[in-house]
């Protein structure tokens, strides 16, 4: 039985001519990112912040954000942050850390129920007090800076030193740009968004490793052909894998995006916003990087082998 390949197995694109574009491409939407971040920051979910979060969707679909705003900030515990999200009248109120404890953020809730109990479905109430989203930030830091340094020591150990930096570029600018992806669309930045940066991490590592498993191959059966011809050659073996890989990732993420449901969605979103930003890494930001690195400075003596078979 023929093997479905969505990129044809005699395909010789040239992709490191691409790379003049992409790593100042790259280098501006990175940069871009820092200061953004730097300025605008992350929205940050109770999580990490602490206070109350409540959900509601309005009975006959039509939700008026400002009477529920000013309804809300006469509460007298403080002001609240109102969003409409969706299409069938669904609006989020967030409301601050409130003193007394338990109590304190119970009477939110409470007060919250007697005021819009009547127009108004609760989907989803949340509570954090202080301790706790202190302690979720420390955990979530030292999560991924110890998961970022295994995996950076991982593809050190893996490749030679040459492809071990090239890999562990694109596995920072994978986690550069996901971050970017919260900045930009202010996604609700909490625990399950440390769970996607993790499985992007992942997925990252997963697609360079397969190309660059080709190029080493490649490196030591092709002893004259030069570094660029070389790079494309990886590429292009390993592009239906990749195409296929992607493919099936996305279908299945479209799915969670539309039928998930509210409590997955954000998470579906920047999971199919990082399958982009990998594929594209490992092909035009990786690979790309061992020219710069200098992993062949010319030709080497020796004789060409047969072509290699593009990945399974």
């Amino acid at each position: 039985m023929r093997l479905l390949r969505l990129w044809p197995d005699e395909t010789r694109f040239d992709f490191m001519r691409l790379r003049h574009f992409s790593f100042p491409l790259s280098a501006a939407i990175s940069i871009a990112i820092v200061i953004t971040f730097m300025t605008v920051g992350l929205n940050y979910g109770i999580d990490f912040t602490g206070g109350t979060l409540i959900e509601m969707r309005s009975k006959d679909g039509k939700a008026d954000v400002g009477a529920i705003r000013e309804a809300a900030d006469s509460f007298g515990f403080g002001e609240a942050e109102v969003q409409e999200f969706g299409t069938q009248g669904e609006v989020s109120l967030r409301f601050r850390i409130q003193p007394g404890g338990e109590a304190g953020q119970t009477a939110v809730v409470e007060k919250a129920r007697g005021a819009f109990g009547d127009r108004y479905d609760f989907e989803r109430i949340e509570t954090v007090g202080p301790r706790v989203s202190g302690e979720l930030v420390q955990a979530g830091t030292i999560g991924v800076i110890l998961s970022v340094l295994a995996v950076l020591a991982y593809l050190w150990f893996r490749f030679e030193r040459e492809l071990a930096i090239a890999a562990i570029i694109g596995t920072l600018h994978d986690i550069v740009l996901t971050v970017g992806f919260y900045v930009l669309t202010q996604h609700e930045f909490n625990m399950t968004s440390i769970a996607a940066i993790l499985t992007i991490v992942g997925y990252s590592l997963n697609e360079t490793v397969v190309v660059f498993d080709r190029t080493r191959e490649l490196l030591r059966r092709y002893k004259q052909m030069p570094t660029v011809e070389l790079l494309n050659l990886s590429i292009n073996a390993t592009m239906s894998r990749t195409a296929i890989t992607a493919m099936t990732t996305i279908l299945a993420l479209i799915a969670l995006v539309l039928f998930g449901g509210r409590a997955i969605e954000g998470f579906a979103q920047v999971m199919l916003a990082g399958v982009f930003i990998c594929t594209y890494s490992a092909i035009f930001i990786s690979s790309p990087a061992l020219i710069y690195i200098g992993l062949r400075s010319g030709q080497r003596a020796g004789s060409r082998g047969a072509v290699p078979q593009p990945a399974e």
